[in-house]
């Protein structure tokens, strides 16, 4: 049998996808070419960082193993609590029992680019997906809290299923009446939660993307209705615009 070089191997290697790489390293393993040691010490090093990633996933479901008797346990949490500008959005989600999504955090320590992936992804498996979304004026009104609340209840409507039990992120949305439980931080400790927050996070700043084309000159599209040095700098400048929250710019006009 003609032995294949070592490009052809590191080509091989470049195509093989994670559940291949233990039979490339039994392969390869006794190859003596530096560069194919190479290649299977880089195989090596990826499938360990694997372990560790499904490892802090099976941690994150910590909550879920729990609850594990109830059949629809829901993750809940919001985006765009304190920004000055734009609406606050609700995401909550119910995923398979047997579901394992890698990589998924609080979506505030994740990528853009990371959390428009695991978002697809998060659509594709789960149950059930709402979100709730408040507008600016309605949080002028009844303050951010309590819109906040009304977030995350039109969320839960919006799941098309009844869900048993609910994992929310440090709150206690009042009027619910399914069980409750408010986990501290809940965003980096319960995958039901961290899945609910990239969902909430996406649909927001989607939706800041499409108000900076209609409210040119905040940003909108980086900043996402955020406090930022170049968004108060332009709010001085320009005075407010129609998705401005009133109660949160009266130090800047």
């Amino acid at each position: 049998m003609i032995k294949k070089t070592t490009d052809q191997i590191r080509t091989e290697y470049q195509a093989a996808a994670l559940a291949m790489l233990p039979d490339f390293i039994h392969r390869y393993s006794m190859d003596e070419r530096a560069g194919v040691k190479k290649l299977v010490e880089q195989a090596g090093r990826k499938l360990r960082k694997l372990e560790q990633e499904r490892a802090r996933i099976y941690q994150m479901g910590a909550y879920e193993r729990q609850y594990a008797a109830y059949t629809h346990i829901c993750g809940i949490d919001e985006a765009g609590r304190g920004p000055l500008a734009g609406p606050v959005v609700a995401g909550a989600v119910i995923l398979p029992k047997d579901c394992e999504i890698l990589y998924i955090n609080d979506s505030k320590q994740l990528s853009s680019g990371r959390r428009e992936e695991l978002y697809g992804t998060i659509l594709e498996q789960a149950v059930a997906a709402g979100t709730g979304i408040i507008s600016p004026e309605r949080i002028d009104e009844i303050n951010i809290l309590q819109a906040t609340y009304e977030a995350m209840t039109a969320a839960i409507n919006n799941l098309g299923i009844l869900p048993d039990i609910l994992l929310n992120d440090a709150v206690t949305i009042p009027q619910v009446t399914i069980r409750q439980v408010p986990v501290i931080k809940g965003d980096a400790k319960s995958i039901s939660i961290a899945v609910a927050s990239i969902v909430a996070k996406v649909t927001r700043d989607r939706l800041m993307v499409q108000y900076d084309l209609e409210y040119p000159g905040y940003g909108f599209a980086s900043n996402k209705g955020y406090g930022s040095k170049e968004h108060i700098a332009a709010l001085k400048e320009h005075g407010p615009c129609a998705i401005h929250r009133r109660t949160f710019i009266t130090h800047f006009v």
